[in-house]
């Protein structure tokens, strides 16, 4: 039976590999030791939102490798963006990147994504779970928010928005996970680049890496090439941002993700640009990665010309 204050809820009948719950995340805490979390492809969560009129900053699941199914208890719409995975809807297939309604005691199920890992559903009125600064996101490093989801949970929705949709809104908007080739990652170099060799900071991205088993939601870690320290010297501690390429003494790079912790001891050689990690967050274990030179953005004239 669920519960009355559940009436309007999410009933999970399996969690897959892995659902937890995610919104924007917790920036502003580094100093804390807690990282930004929130969802490891914002660009998908994003649009989920928007199409079915949530604020972008509301909580959603976002489910690993699909496998997951849950029965909605109330009338709701949804939308499910992400990796390509053969969605139903009690049994008839669902279309991905579109605002779908449900009725009540209806069951979706997610099967396993032809590519890709992330998978989100977005709920008119937001999954509604207690908040830990500020937000609602489940994350792996610290344990802040709430555990992934269990067979058996109900999950309370939020209450509908006055949008019906985001304006503008469309699924033109979504850039889908590339099926072939290497994930082309755009990257500048530093704050550390000048602890390797000449010849490591060419190797970076003159070489193709690959997504090795060992990835997850703190961090993508990279097999390839040796990226040789040119100073050996010890490093202090220093802070870490969402994208940093730190490369351990193994030569190694890892790419840190939305759970990554706040700081690290090891030599940043570049970051990723922030728009291409949902890229990086959705390849899986094999995935061939290519790094590329970001170019700077273009500065305003800070007077008019002639002057």
């Amino acid at each position: 039976m669920i519960p009355a204050q559940l009436a309007t809820s999410v009933e999970v009948i399996t969690s897959g590999p892995r659902t937890t719950v995610q919104d924007l995340g917790r920036p502003g805490h580094a100093h804390l030791g807690v990282p930004t979390s929130g969802a490891a492809d914002q660009a998908a969560y994003r649009l989920a939102n928007r199409l079915v009129g949530n604020p972008e900053s509301a909580a959603c699941l976002e489910t690993v490798l699909g496998g997951a199914a849950v029965r909605f208890h109330g009338a709701t719409s949804i939308a499910l963006t992400g990796a390509p995975v053969r969605a139903t809807l009690d049994g008839r297939p669902m279309a991905l990147t579109q605002r779908v309604p449900v009725r009540p005691g209806q069951t979706l199920r997610l099967g396993t994504p032809a590519h890709g890992l992330l998978c989100y559903v977005a709920i008119r009125g937001g999954v509604d779970v207690a908040r830990t600064l500020g937000s609602a996101a489940t994350d792996t490093l610290t344990g802040l928010g709430p555990t992934p989801l269990t067979s058996g949970q109900h999950v309370p929705v939020g209450p509908a928005p006055a949008l019906e949709k985001a304006p503008g809104c469309s699924d033109t908007a979504f850039t889908p996970v590339p099926s072939v080739g290497p994930a082309v990652l755009r990257a500048r170099l530093g704050p550390r680049d000048d602890r390797f060799t000449p010849a490591a900071v060419r190797a970076l991205f003159a070489s193709g890496w690959e997504v090795t088993a060992d990835t997850n939601r703190v961090a993508a870690r990279l097999t390839g090439p040796c990226l040789e320290y040119a100073d050996r010297g010890q490093l202090r501690s220093e802070g870490m941002v969402t994208g940093a390429i730190e490369v351990p003494p193994s030569g190694q790079p890892i790419v840190f993700l939305p759970d990554h912790p706040t700081t690290g001891g090891y030599p940043v050689i570049g970051v990723v640009d922030a728009a291409d990690l949902g890229l990086l967050a959705q390849s899986r274990p094999g995935t061939a990665v290519r790094f590329t030179p970001a170019r700077s953005p273009r500065r305003r004239p800070t007077s008019p010309p002639g002057h």
